[in-house]
């Protein structure tokens, strides 16, 4: 059993925890993940680690209520306990010789490149960062963001906080004036990776894209969270839990990846509905 040390509301939907997990907190590296289960009943779901303090013993995870997972963890408060939180599983993101980098960030998906932005911070690289939102309520981590980036870039679909327009609008500024970034990396719903993709395929900049797939055991041997990518015309298929979860995003058939990510929203909306339900009558 895991302790849940701390909580906190970052908008209506996303929530922040710290667990108290001693071992993951002195491996877990910026991009790693750890699958964990509310109950012994529940199912597994995939976290990447937003932070650890190796002192305190504890590994900090962010989550979007979307199912019926995320919809029990909600209710969980400091104190409480979690049934299973196994990690550090995956492979970190690769920083080694990057000296000006663009981290992009969308949505929830700002929470895991909050950790790459801030280890590239901390190794002394040159820090772009750029995260966008549909609307400023939704808003989350500008204060962690600007603390390690040398530029920041807020944008919102609506244009009501920061810059009206999506996350591709800064970037195709930037890489137009001859900004030359050694990498960008980017995390966010898979439709914003594949037009940051688009649009940094005419400057030949390499991009990294974070893939976050179903997921079961995290170990390979599911296959549920496999993913194709194209090298040299030949489709290849990768497992995101231990191959990933960073790829070349040049190499990423986005168009199956949305495929299947869409598979089992009926079956995971009635889940959630019966979950709400639970809750509600309790």
């Amino acid at each position: 059993m895991y302790r849940i040390v701390r909580k906190k509301v970052l908008n209506p939907t996303v929530i922040q925890i710290e667990v108290e997990a001693p071992l993951i907190a002195r491996k877990a590296r910026p991009g790693q993940f750890i699958i964990l289960r509310v109950d012994e009943d529940g199912e597994r779901i995939p976290l990447t680690v937003a932070g650890v303090d190796p002192a305190e013993g504890t590994v900090k995870v962010i989550f979007q209520v979307v199912g019926a997972t995320t919809e029990a963890l909600r209710h969980k408060e400091a104190g409480d306990f979690l049934q299973d939180f196994a990690g550090p599983l995956g492979v970190p993101t690769h920083t080694e010789g990057i000296k000006n980098v663009c981290v992009i960030g969308g949505g929830v998906g700002c929470a895991i490149a909050m950790p790459v932005a801030q280890e590239f911070h901390r190794l002394g690289a040159r820090v772009t960062s750029v995260i966008g939102f549909r609307s400023k309520d939704l808003l989350i981590l500008e204060d962690e963001f600007r603390a390690c980036s040398d530029r920041l870039e807020v944008m919102t679909d609506d244009g009501s906080y920061g810059r009206h327009g999506n996350v591709t609008v800064p970037l195709k500024e930037m890489l137009e004036n001859g900004e030359k970034f050694d990498m960008i990396i980017t995390i966010g719903p898979l439709i914003m990776m594949k037009f940051v993709v688009a649009a940094a395929r005419p400057f030949g900049v390499p991009v990294t894209v974070s893939m976050n797939p179903i997921m079961i055991d995290g170990t390979g041997m599911c296959g549920g969270c496999r993913i194709t990518l194209v090298q040299d015309g030949k489709r290849v298929t990768r497992f995101a839990c231990v191959d990933g979860p960073d790829f070349n995003g040049y190499e990423i058939d986005f168009d199956e990846a949305m495929s299947r990510s869409r598979m089992y929203f009926p079956f995971e909306r009635h889940a959630y509905e019966e979950t709400c339900n639970l809750f509600r009558n309790a």
